[in-house]
């Protein structure tokens, strides 16, 4: 999907780092690939997960976040079609646009975090491993752009524009999750397994990020007459249920272990991603989303 050039990013709620230290709080939501796929491990083969998820990234001795993606080069839509970190910041400009229309006065714009190898966060130090993730805590979604190309080189998703949107709308459908106060749910009692909370609540996120699909190129720029993004395409669409299916817990499983394990899934099977983000972008309303209120997730 292409960003208008005459669009106007705004950095305002953005900040970004090369890493960082220090204790934390929390759980973080909708964490990516790389953490996920040695978890599914343990998991599978009755292993203690934190003996072999691997360190957290590389801090300066006093835990001090150090520079990173330099945020003034992200202006205009034209910067975003061309730099990856400024695509990410204008998606998220888009996302918040489109909520705040479809949920006026009751949604509240999140932090956006950028950063490189790794991150203190208000749910802990994360590093790039957990992929992009969301934290309640601190109502910001992290992004380590170096995560699109482990989607594309070694989990087979397209990578077009469309596809790095995608999780940009899933992260942000989790802060949406959060101000519902329905977050919550993919925690505690109830919510391992196939039909669990954990994966009601992930395919929930995907939804979301359907909803966002629909009304992204329609959707202008307050006081302007600018959409935020041009008309979708055949392949935009491609490109995204691509990425919906390639972070498929089962793709995954059979991926890492050879076999497929329904009763370890955190985020719900390719077919299921990929069903959630279409129902999303095709009737383009939230209440459509209602994940834990079905027995058929698909």
């Amino acid at each position: 999907m292409t960003f208008n050039e005459g669009m106007q990013i705004d950095t305002s709620t953005t900040s970004s780092s090369g890493g960082g230290g220090g204790p934390g709080r929390g759980i973080a939501v909708g964490g990516g690939v790389g953490g996920l796929v040695i978890l599914v491990v343990a998991l599978f083969l009755g292993v203690d997960p934190s003996s072999v998820m691997p360190p957290q990234g590389q801090y300066d001795s006093q835990g001090v976040e150090t520079p990173g993606f330099d945020l003034s080069q992200c202006k205009t839509g034209e910067d975003a079609n061309e730099i990856v970190q400024c695509r990410v910041v204008a998606t998220g400009n888009s996302v918040d646009a489109v909520w705040e229309q479809l949920l006026p006065g009751e949604y509240v714009r999140p932090h956006m975090k950028l950063f490189n190898g790794s991150v203190q966060t208000g749910c802990g130090p994360a590093d790039t491993s957990v992929g992009p993730f969301y934290c309640p805590p601190d109502q910001t979604a992290y992004f380590d752009v170096e995560f699109f190309d482990v989607l594309k080189n070694q989990f087979g998703s397209s990578g077009g524009p469309l596809a790095q949107e995608y999780v940009v709308a899933h992260e942000y459908g989790h802060h949406v999750q959060n101000l519902a106060g329905v977050l919550g749910r993919s925690q505690g009692p109830g919510a391992a397994g196939a039909t669990g909370a954990g994966v009601r609540t992930e395919l929930q996120a995907d939804c979301y990020a359907g909803v966002w699909a629909h009304f992204a190129s329609i959707t202008k720029q307050e006081g302007t007459d600018v959409t935020f993004l041009e008309p979708l395409t055949d392949k935009d669409i491609a490109d995204a249920l691509s990425a919906a299916a390639s972070v498929g817990d089962d793709r995954i499983q059979k991926q890492a272990t050879g076999r497929v394990n329904p009763e370890a899934w955190t985020h719900g099977s390719a077919a299921q991603r990929q069903k959630w983000f279409t129902e999303g972008y095709r009737t383009g309303d939230p209440k459509a989303c209602d994940t834990f209120a079905t027995n058929d997730l698909g």
